[in-house]
């Protein structure tokens, strides 16, 4: 009898084994987005960052000749538009500057939006002053949630409260992670995507900055096919914010919110 419930008992077992689901090991999730800033002066140059395979959100300059066609190229591409916004230290009649007025502050932001067609966010273009002002980013903020437009954090400074303003508010918002082109070279560009590549990997995802430089388009062209192959997903940027759900990344926070 005991030999029987021996048997009966290691056939449950080895049914129960038989039936239990496979459980295959979801691979880590590795996600980037780019950015291309300083769009809208040359047309030639700007459209090879439209031909680039995959969402690049387009950051185009409201002073600059080709500001409203390019935006409306990229618009026609399928590409993300956003405002490219000058502040402090850059210069010129758009430029937010510390020393300005809420009213002319809100004069410029309108005249800029009006410059660059079909946007759906801004980043800041320069802006290490004027990122670090709260007061003038919280009203940028709540004036952007009104537009309905995102907000993307350039961290041109370790003194910005750009993002932790945007978080207060719940608007859509990202902070960039990685700069691909401080230096113009296509060996350093390549080891700054390498980068971004590496840090998605570790944190999950990564935001690239980049201009359109011949080195930097050059890379690009040649290293976005194969992110595939290394385990990358290149995401577009509304779907960045949304993955990240305003929250900060480790090297911008802690806990997730922003300092």
């Amino acid at each position: 009898m005991g030999l029987r419930c021996l048997f009966i008992l290691l056939c449950l077992l080895a049914g129960a084994v038989d039936a239990a689901p496979a459980t295959p090991s979801s691979p880590h999730k590795a996600y980037l987005s780019l950015i291309i800033d300083d769009l809208g002066q040359n047309l030639p140059r700007d459209r090879r960052v439209l031909a680039l395979p995959g969402p690049v959100a387009a950051a185009i300059m409201p002073d600059t000749p080709h500001a409203a066609e390019f935006a409306r190229e990229a618009h026609r591409a399928g590409k993300l538009v956003m405002l490219h916004m000058p502040m402090d230290p850059a210069t010129g009649p758009f430029a937010w500057h510390p020393d300005l007025s809420i009213e002319e502050l809100g004069k410029r932001l309108d005249a800029a939006f009006a410059a660059v067609p079909y946007t759906s966010g801004i980043n800041n273009h320069m802006g290490s002053r004027m990122t670090a002002q709260p007061q003038a980013m919280a009203w940028l903020m709540a004036n952007l949630q009104q537009r309905h437009k995102f907000f993307v954090d350039s961290r041109t400074s370790a003194q910005t409260v750009a993002a932790a303003e945007a978080q207060k508010i719940g608007l859509a918002s990202v902070s960039r992670d990685v700069f691909l082109d401080d230096e113009r070279t296509e060996a350093a560009i390549a080891h700054q995507l390498q980068t971004a590549i590496d840090l998605a990997h570790r944190q999950g995802s990564a935001v690239m900055i980049g201009h359109p430089y011949p080195q930097t388009l050059a890379v690009l062209e040649r290293e976005l096919p194969k992110l595939k192959a290394q385990g990358i997903e290149w995401i577009d940027l509304k779907s960045m914010i949304s993955l990240r759900s305003n929250r900060a990344m480790v090297g911008h926070g802690k806990d997730g919110v922003y300092r």
